[in-house]
């Protein structure tokens, strides 16, 4: 029988309803929306006619689609300690998240051929919470593996223009302008127009800026060796790419810098296919704010001044040069945070650059961006659509999942996020189910409550009980034209 999710306040996402509705959905055995009931009255009348196996009914909750984040680290095999499948996909589960696609970086091996795609699958199976899909990498010597990637169920290529740190940028190199036209030009011959090549957009600077070794343990003194110039050239050569190779789909991750957007809205505006995203730091947080020795605030590219967020808020809105929101979760163990005593503890010069957030994304951004009419900014205010269109819709068009995740509709999965926008709390690190605990959004008061998580109709996390059974699904591209999801073996 059916599965009934009753909500007064239900968002569904699919362009038909701004406002949320009274109504139920209706979730068939196998986790597919069935029906969405769009009144009270519908819903009576279905209770009234039909059975169903359980109903729940979450009152003024909001129900709306669960949310997707395409930027995450997941460090399995290898590197489980940094962060596993287990912690991660429970960290996205009880922050709302009900897809997550894996980087190719981080892990041992990382994800560069098809084999070492098949160790992620087979580690992931069984252990995860909700879905997860994967990125493939591109790295110096590995064209060839780019199509069988592909073919092998990768939701899109990805590389980085700037080196990782230690010790991962021996594993996972970076690639330069002529690099990766070389992958762009294979994949043109293998007629293979299909996927997304995404990129962390930042280039080395012709000189490196000297750091002030005797100010390690001060923000600014690793500030200054990331200016925006770094991110300027590299959306500037996206641009280049994405006018030389107009059928394949380009996209900028991580974007921090606001003097990067200018390039990408030029390309936009000629008829390029280069999307942006963003993160929730970037909104959330700014320079001016980042204690001495706290590291927990470094990442690549930086947490800029007050001035460049101001910028990036005006960007997302419709039509605006950023699309999409997503984590850049990519945390390690506090010794390479510099988290840990001893001398080299607070040194940002020295430390792992990577933000714990996937947990805190939703209220982060959801506080941030005055969700609701409140928060910190003061002419942007975020509403429930704005919030799905960058961290749900453009998040699964982006991945090719568009067509059975993202919105609530007959047909789709029944992947629901269930919370509070008004609730507030206080971030605790002892309470994230990632693998290790340090956030820049300790302490903070952040506004909107995960109350509940559904995947495919199946409660994986609730607050107040846990967590159900791992039930995620490896998600894979079956072919160049349809993406299929494999079922936990």
């Amino acid at each position: 029988m059916d599965l009934l999710f009753l909500s007064r306040r239900i968002f569904l996402g699919d362009g038909s309803h701004e406002a949320p509705l009274h109504g139920g959905i209706v979730v068939d055995t196998q986790g597919i929306i069935r029906r969405v009931l769009r009144s009270a009255q519908e819903v009576n009348t279905y209770l009234y006619n039909i059975e169903s196996e359980a109903v729940y009914d979450f009152g003024d909750l909001v129900l709306m689609p669960g949310f997707i984040d395409a930027n995450v680290h997941i460090n399995e095999p290898g590197r489980k300690d940094w962060e596993g499948f287990v912690t991660a996909t429970k960290a996205a589960a009880a922050g709302g998240f009900t897809t997550i696609v894996d980087r190719p970086a981080n892990a041992t091996p990382p994800t560069i051929s098809v084999a070492s795609l098949k160790s992620k699958t087979n580690t992931a199976r069984g252990k995860i919470y909700v879905d997860v899909g994967f990125w493939g990498g591109i790295v110096p010597g590995n064209r060839d593996q780019l199509a069988p990637l592909l073919a092998a169920g990768v939701l899109g290529l990805q590389c980085t223009l700037f080196g990782s740190a230690p010790p991962v940028g021996e594993e996972f190199a970076a690639v330069d302008e002529a690099q990766l036209e070389e992958a762009l030009q294979r994949l043109e011959m293998e007629n293979e127009d299909e996927g997304v090549i995404a990129v962390h957009a930042e280039l080395p600077l012709p000189v490196d800026i000297p750091a002030d070794e005797e100010a390690s343990r001060e923000y600014a003194s690793f500030l200054v060796t990331r200016p925006p110039s770094m991110e300027v050239s590299a959306m500037q050569l996206l641009g280049r790419l994405a006018q030389r190779y107009p059928r394949r789909r380009l996209h900028a991750l991580n974007v921090s810098s606001a003097k990067a957007l200018a390039p990408a809205e030029a390309c936009q505006r000629a008829g390029g296919q280069l999307t942006v995203g963003t993160c929730p730091h970037y909104l959330a947080l700014s320079a001016e704010e980042v204690p001495k020795c706290g590291t927990e605030f470094k990442t690549w590219p930086p947490i800029r001044e007050r001035s460049n967020q101001e910028r990036l808020w005006r960007a997302l809105r419709p039509g605006g040069a950023i699309q999409m929101i997503a984590s850049d979760h990519s945390p390690a163990t506090p010794g390479l945070r510099c988290l840990t005593g001893g001398r080299g503890r607070g040194n940002f010069l020295k430390a792992w650059p990577g933000i714990n957030s996937l947990q805190l994304s939703l209220p982060a951004v959801w506080t941030a961006l005055g969700g609701g009419g409140g928060g910190t900014s003061q002419d942007l205010s975020l509403s429930l659509a704005d919030l799905h269109r960058l961290m749900c819709w453009q998040p699964a068009q982006l991945c090719g999942l568009g067509r059975f995740k993202g919105r609530i509709a007959e047909g789709y999965d029944g992947d629901f996020c269930i919370w509070s926008p008004e609730e507030e709390f206080t971030a605790v690190p002892e309470e994230l189910y990632t693998a290790t605990k340090a956030t820049p959004y300790a302490g903070r008061r952040l506004r909107g409550v995960v109350h509940a998580t559904v995947v495919r109709g199946l409660h994986v996390y609730q607050m107040f009980e846990g967590f159900g059974q791992p039930l995620g699904k490896v998600l894979l591209r079956k072919s160049s034209r349809k993406v299929v999801k494999f079922v936990r073996m």
